[in-house]
């Protein structure tokens, strides 16, 4: 694997795809920079080496030019998070980017405009790339988040280039999941949560093989009691994978895998932070309420699995978290896996819910790894290899 070790940048101009699709409020304000900060020690790397940096990155989903996606709005914050004034251009391809990008002199840094303001860049186009690629000496990928799309900049590009390499965000990703995919560090528990089975099937076939325990939670594992037998009232159920619960069922139970699901939750008479609450066994709800959190028996038996677990693998909340009164069981789960990391674990969360829970509750520190990218993450749990990483490899 080819990092950005292996080079020096002196004299070079490195093109650096980063992910800085970060949330911009009303006034144009960048709200969460935690992206924005993850590619710093890329970036600062080629410029010590007496380099310079073009950035390139998409923001949101444009249909055409919008102003409200513009990359210039995140200018300033670019330039407080690495300490550099940072120039911008507004277009990614053309002469006026190959101008700006012919100018820059050691030690600069230049954010060039929305790369989905083209719609070529989404299609892969290899012209497109082609004219991108015009822009730098050397490519590296930095954009865990982008890497499972093949789209100009990501992935098309590469072939362009004769050095190119991943980025130290990339490579950490890669890392991170390696370690838990890949663990000797046994035993290795995986904890799935969020609303549906359906988003999970291929990541719960994949990992089986790799895990000790499987603890699933949240709204997917109502399916699970159900297809149980169990009574869940109306709480969040497919009832057209049923079977197919019961397949991974016996599917780890073939494999010498224990699956834990809540014994009891905390349910609630409507979707609401105002609703009446009670706590029942999971498998028995009143028709006309629904499991909204994980139960404390619940919170126990799957803190004392993850205190004894020595990799640690963390998709999806466990409980309805962005309400108050159901966020209990996604916070002591994220306290336990915090105490497992410190007592030697290697935790590792990933998927934007999961992430979102870990920053809102300030678990994030007590973590071996938050993952910056949702699907690309899911995307390698499910073994696939990923556009944007193969990109790289192929030299």
């Amino acid at each position: 694997m080819k990092t950005i070790d292996d080079y020096n940048f002196k004299n070079k101009q490195a093109l650096i795809r980063v992910d800085f699709n970060v949330p911009i409020d009303q006034d144009g304000n960048v709200t969460d920079a935690t992206r924005i900060e993850a590619a710093k020690p890329t970036i600062i790397k080629v410029l010590e080496d007496g380099g310079s940096v073009v950035l390139m990155s998409h923001l949101g989903r444009p249909k055409d030019n919008e102003s409200k996606y513009s990359l210039q709005q995140i200018v300033s914050k670019v330039s407080e998070v690495i300490g550099v004034e940072t120039k911008f251009v507004n277009n990614c391809v053309g002469e006026v980017a190959e101008n700006a990008a012919k100018n820059l002199q050691p030690g600069e840094v230049l954010l060039l405009e929305n790369l989905r303001f083209h719609k070529e860049e989404e299609e892969g186009d290899p012209d497109f790339a082609k004219k991108l690629s015009k822009l730098g000496d050397v490519y590296i990928n930095d954009a865990f988040g982008t890497a499972h799309r093949a789209h100009a900049s990501t992935t098309v590009v590469a072939q362009y280039f004769e050095e190119k390499c991943f980025g130290y965000l990339l490579k950490k990703e890669i890392e991170s999941l390696n370690k838990v995919l890949k663990s000797a560090e046994k035993p290795v528990t995986a904890i799935l949560g969020g609303a549906k089975v359906s988003s999970k099937i291929t990541v719960i076939e994949n990992i089986l093989d790799k895990v000790d325990h499987l603890i699933i939670g949240g709204g997917m594992a109502f399916t699970f009691i159900k297809a149980r037998g169990g009574k869940v009232g109306s709480s969040l159920v497919e009832d057209d994978k049923q079977e197919l619960a019961l397949e991974i069922l016996k599917m780890a139970e073939k494999k010498g895998v224990e699956i834990h699901l809540p014994v009891d939750s905390v349910i609630a008479d409507s979707f609401s932070e105002l609703a009446d609450t009670d706590i029942t066994p999971t498998d028995n709800i009143p028709d006309g309420w629904m499991g909204l959190d994980a139960g404390p028996k619940t919170i126990e038996q799957f803190s004392n699995i993850v205190s004894k677990s020595k990799t640690i693998l963390w998709n999806g909340p466990i409980g309805v978290f962005e309400m108050d009164a159901f966020a209990n069981g996604t916070i002591k789960l994220g306290e336990a896996i915090g105490e497992a990391t410190k007592n030697g674990a290697f935790s590792l969360v990933g998927g934007g819910d999961s992430v979102s829970a870990v920053k809102k509750f300030n678990l994030d520190d007590q973590m071996s790894y938050v993952s910056t990218g949702g699907g690309a993450m899911l995307e390698m749990l499910e073994g696939k290899t990923l556009p944007g990483i193969q990109a790289i490899s192929e030299v």
